[in-house]
């Protein structure tokens, strides 16, 4: 090709580029009405389910579309009978526990191959103590609560009942039958890794994508506390009394923008002005939602900038946030309407001390950020300080590799966060001789000092078999995540170890019954406690497994945070101000939110986010409705997986597994030598009732010492005995709050 032939062929490809430009912009206008005109569809569909007689064949004829989509769309015209949709309701629910069946001629099926991991010590003798009876029924199920406290991502309690062991062929003597398993704790089958190639993606990273240092400074943003109960407004050094109206958004907003105009957020500190006519509905959530919606001519739903604008409204049932633009000038700026109980429950705090909390927060902070901002939430927060602690040089200076995609399903669906279960009777006593509660300090704190980092070593079972004691124990006490078939050993009679995953979304129950056998995915801090505690080595197979590089990327970042939670602990013990030492430990409570929730979203699992779009608008692709008045729809989706940069759910996991192996065994050091234990496995059997993501309950007082650091275990209630046993979180945190009480009227002996 000579110079005159690439010139024009460059002229040509400038004409197709401008053909393919205009084109593009045709579909773009194409599909833009042909959305419209969906939405329009989905609205009269949703319509038409208000008559009586209407007939979802009519209708999806009537429509174009079919049938399931019509009822997908309207439940209402669903046209199965009752009593089938019961009994496939039924059968979901008892998915998790099949009838067994009698095949004695069937041909035995090849169980995966395994490598028994080493005792990792010589343990104790089983304590000669009579193992507790047999239940004669299933423990009953504990309820969910409406709101798991402390938790960033939490995982529901469970009943403290054996996971399922393996059907068995049928002993020649007949044996009494045993109750059937209630679909609530059915088994629930987790992930495994795959052979060739699409297992290689299970050891690699997602192209073009790693958390660096930003090269930016925040911007702080204009921010004030509301008392929406009295109307208090602390706005810069002083404080106003506004008239709030009927305390809608708007109304909220037309006062504070009033007295202090260029106010970007709002914290709501008392009075949560989102629950006003909560009995109107059958939900709180949709209570929260109307609220957020409520119609304004001033005022409108704010929709981001950037690549994603469906930011609008978060729908949350205590801590909602609205983000609202002026209707006349959407585009001129936003102003946001949050929860205080994002950072910390005020706890009867005014908006002075609130104000001060905050600027206690940002000045902790400022002494090892520089460039610290708060941020809307904790967790932003967090992730916004971690970033700034990238290293500029060494190994990751380019950043840290964000996992595969397929990778961090993977570890959505089998790293569970905190340990929540309610341990029932007979393996504790009916009526409780005292309720004793002790909660681990600034708990997930003591676990940052190690994490994996770049994309994980894959050990099949025959590669761990290969190796030698001392390898497979250092793989063990690695950054690791293990494929396990579990056994209860015999003669054990205290709590649970490891999780068994049971039927429900991130489920978990912990197996304690001898003989007990069960398949589960661990990290290597747990399995390491299972084969090393001092009471009995479990037994442990080996399937599959990850094994990371040890590494540091949360170090820097928890040191940091420890040190401000410690100044401002300290400060709020001996400061010569009521209202100081109160706000000086309103921000050590914030602190903790930051690493708390920050380490959350690290997890970055897949979630739904919410959204509202004006009436006659295309609506977001996949969305479910939930809900619509005059001017707007409301919504939600199924966000998935994005390319973040700062997706690690490999650091919350370790992290999380650390702390639940830290619940049952944590050792006390000075220096480097072990001076004591403490965590539920140094309790006596039966004397542990719960265990509730970083603290646990018993039946009587320990002998743990308490130095004011974290991961330490508090001595937080104390309720004096005989106490029925609760049967469901509800009842627990009633009585766990009266323990509260009743220790700080009497005192503690710590």
């Amino acid at each position: 090709m000579d110079r005159k032939t690439y010139t024009a062929e460059l002229a040509s490809l400038r004409e197709l580029r401008t053909g393919i430009t205009a084109a593009e912009k045709q579909v773009a206008a194409a599909q833009k009405e042909l959305d419209k005109l969906t939405a329009q569809r989905a609205r009269r569909v949703a319509g038409l389910a208000g008559y009586e007689g209407a007939k979802a064949d009519a209708v999806a004829k009537a429509s174009g579309l079919s049938v399931g989509d019509v009822v997908r769309i309207a439940p209402l015209l669903d046209p199965t009978p009752a009593a089938v949709r019961a009994v496939r309701t039924d059968d979901r629910a008892a998915a998790g526990a099949p009838a067994p069946v009698e095949a004695p001629e069937a041909e035995p099926v090849a169980e995966p191959v395994s490598a028994v991991a080493p005792a990792l010590t010589r343990p104790a003798a089983v304590p000669e103590q009579p193992a507790p009876p047999a239940p004669a029924v299933e423990a009953p199920a504990v309820e969910a609560p409406t709101e798991v406290e402390d938790q960033a991502v939490g995982d529901q309690p469970a009943p403290a009942a054996p996971a399922p062991t393996p059907p068995v062929a049928a002993p020649p003597v007949a044996a009494a039958p045993a109750a059937p398993a209630p679909a609530a704790v059915g088994p629930r089958a987790l992930p495994t890794l795959p052979e060739g190639p699409a297992g290689a993606r299970f050891e690699a990273a997602t192209t073009g994508l790693a958390s660096k240092r930003p090269n930016f400074t925040q911007q702080a943003r204009s921010t004030v506390f509301l008392d929406a109960a009295t109307g208090d407004l602390a706005v810069r050094d002083r404080v106003v009394r506004l008239d709030l109206g009927t305390r809608t958004p708007g109304e909220i907003l037309d006062a504070v923008l009033a007295t202090a105009p260029g106010t970007e957020r709002i914290y709501i500190t008392t009075g949560a002005p989102w629950h006003d006519g909560a009995e109107r509905y059958s939900t709180l959530k949709d209570a929260v939602a109307a609220w957020l919606n409520t119609p304004s001519e001033r005022w409108t739903t704010a929709v981001g900038s950037g690549r994603d604008k469906l930011a609008g409204h978060f729908v949350h049932q205590r801590q909602p946030v609205g983000r609202y633009a002026p209707a006349t000038a959407p585009d001129s700026g936003s102003t946001e309407i949050r929860s205080m109980g994002e950072w910390f429950d005020p706890d009867g705090a005014d908006v002075v001390t609130c104000r001060q909390a905050f600027t206690l927060l940002w000045q902790a902070l400022r002494r090892h950020w520089d460039d610290a901002v708060l941020m809307g939430s904790p967790s932003q927060t967090g992730r916004d300080l971690w970033s700034r602690t990238v290293p500029t040089t060494g190994k990751w200076a380019g950043g840290y590799p964000v996992l595969s995609e397929e990778l961090r399903g993977l570890l959505h669906a089998t790293g569970g966060q905190g340990r929540t279960e309610l341990i029932l009777p007979p393996r504790v006593p009916d009526r409780l001789p005292a309720l004793v509660e002790y909660d681990r300090t600034f708990a997930y704190a003591k676990h940052l000092w190690k994490s994996p980092v770049g994309t994980p070593r894959r050990i099949t079972a025959q590669a761990f078999a290969a190796m030698t004691e001392q390898e497979q124990t250092k793989a063990l006490m690695s950054c690791s995540h293990w494929n396990v078939r579990v056994t209860v050993p015999a003669g054990w009679n205290h709590v649970g170890l490891l999780p068994a995953p049971v039927t429900g979304d991130r489920a978990w129950i912990y197996p304690s019954e001898p003989g007990a056998t069960f398949t589960t995915w661990a990290g290597g801090a747990e399995v390491h406690l299972a084969l090393s505690n001092h009471i009995a080595p479990w037994r442990i197979e080996v399937l599959d497994g990850l094994l990371f590089e040890d590494g540091k990327p949360l170090d820097e970042w928890g040191k940091r945070l420890k040190s401000a939670w410690a100044d401002l602990t300290n400060l709020s013990k001996v400061h010569g101000d009521e209202r100081q030492r109160q706000a000086a430990y309103l921000a050590s409570r914030a602190v903790r939110s930051v690493l708390l929730f920050g380490l959350g979203g690290f997890a970055q699992r897949p979630r739904l986010v919410s959204g509202t779009t004006p009436v006659g608008e295309a609506l977001p692709a996949g969305v479910e409705i939930l809900g619509q008045d005059e001017t707007v729809v409301t919504w939600q989706r199924q966000a998935g997986f994005s390319r973040d940069p700062y997706a690690h759910p490999e650091w919350a996991a370790y992290v999380w597994s650390g702390a639940r192996a830290a619940l049952l065994d944590m050792k006390y050091r000075q220096g480097k030598e072990v001076v004591g234990h403490a965590g539920a496995l140094h309790a006596k059997p039966g004397t542990v009732v719960y265990f509730g993501t970083d603290g646990i309950a018993l039946t009587e007082r320990q002998p743990w010492p308490y130095r004011g650091e974290p991961g330490d275990y508090l001595l937080k209630g104390h309720l004096t005995g005989p106490v029925e046993h609760p049967t469901t979180q509800e009842q627990y945190l009633t009585l766990r709050g009266l323990g509260r009480a009743e220790l700080t009227h009497t005192g503690a002996d710590q």
